[in-house]
């Protein structure tokens, strides 16, 4: 998902009741002018992400686990061109033209080429209209604040369900691009957050948006080999605000160690797995259905704000993932019925 963002909320909820009591016949109007001022806000940062040329690190944390990435964006054109570069434990690099995924794994020399399903890669995470949010969010302006050096406007999204995560964004004052993202809990607890610590924004070089590994020769390149299909069979009823933005099939590789001298990659075997995704616009919920031939445990996790519950039902195997609270997945989950034909 997926990166995201919570925190530091009390003295704003204290001064916003305080002002409240103090001059109630004034409380609306202010409200109705913060929430506008948040939904321009969040518009801002929707398009800075797509439209401006930057180049940073940022950090995204998720309970006790920290991970350092570089992004580079351009816009070249129409043309949107992304590097996305791991910089912890083993490297891996994403080069993104457009919705043209690919991925080099220098350990493996494979170079994976997919498509794009969801849009939600930080610092772009915005992925609907702002307007669309205010149904199932209160959005209003937070404190300013400083991140990686630049002056910044936090804006608060709180879940008016127990269904979804609350959110606080910070975004760059003088450009809109989103520096920093936190996700909360209900217990107002921050369980994801990513936030840049070094950034340029402007005059970025094209040059850095080259893959770094030139000579790729007698690197494996393989193809993942995936089409849009019509999963009507399948009922799957989301939380409110969530709407279907993809049905996708495809074919995802497994590798097996002989442990035999000869076979250094091991074995290699397919299978096909199907894939319905949902988004409110900032947090999507997938589910994968695979035939259920491979012997696996039912059970749940939880792993920052993502969630997944695996199960079994009839022939198939189903799995749930999204960056919800577990309460949202168990109840997808759930509600997933095969009407056969």
């Amino acid at each position: 998902m997926r990166q995201t963002q919570g925190l530091l909320r009390v003295v704003l909820f204290l001064s916003a009741f305080m002002a409240f009591s103090a001059r109630a016949e004034n409380a609306l109007p202010a409200k109705v002018s913060n929430n506008q001022d948040a939904q321009v806000l969040l518009k801002k940062i929707q398009s800075a992400a797509q439209r401006l040329n930057y180049s940073g690190t940022f950090v995204y944390q998720q309970s006790n686990q920290m991970r350092t990435s570089r992004i580079t964006h351009i816009l070249s054109g129409k043309n949107e061109i992304e590097k996305l570069e791991v910089l912890d434990g083993k490297p891996r690099e994403y080069i993104r033209n457009n919705d043209d995924v690919a991925c080099y794994v220098p350990e493996a020399k494979t170079v994976l080429i997919e498509k794009r399903i969801t849009r939600d890669v930080f610092p772009a995470i915005l992925a609907a209209n702002p307007t669309d949010l205010v149904d199932y969010y209160s959005v209003k302006m937070g404190e300013t604040g400083r991140v990686a050096g630049h002056d910044c406007q936090a804006v608060i999204l709180e879940p008016k369900d127990k269904l979804r995560y609350g959110y606080k964004l910070w975004a760059d004052k003088a450009t809109g691009l989103l520096l920093r993202a936190q996700t909360f809990d209900a217990k107002n607890e921050v369980v994801e957050q990513i936030s840049f610590t070094q950034i340029e924004i402007g005059n970025i070089d094209h040059n850095r948006v080259k893959p770094s590994f030139t000579n790729t020769n007698g690197w494996h390149i393989e193809n993942s080999v995936m089409s849009q299909v019509n999963l009507s069979g399948w009922s799957v009823t989301p939380p409110p605000g969530f709407k279907k933005i993809q049905e996708v099939k495809r074919l995802i590789s497994d590798t097996q160690n002989t442990g035999t001298s000869t076979a250094q990659h091991g074995v290699t075997t397919q299978r096909e797995v199907s894939q319905i995704v949902f988004s409110d616009g900032l947090a999507a919920i997938s589910v994968f259905i695979e035939p259920g031939s491979q012997s696996r445990t039912e059970g749940s996790m939880q792993q920052g704000a993502m969630n997944i519950v695996g199960r079994r039902q009839g022939d198939y195997w189903l799995t749930v993932v999204g960056e919800v609270p577990g309460t949202a997945i168990r109840q997808v989950s759930n509600s997933i019925e095969f009407k056969s034909k």
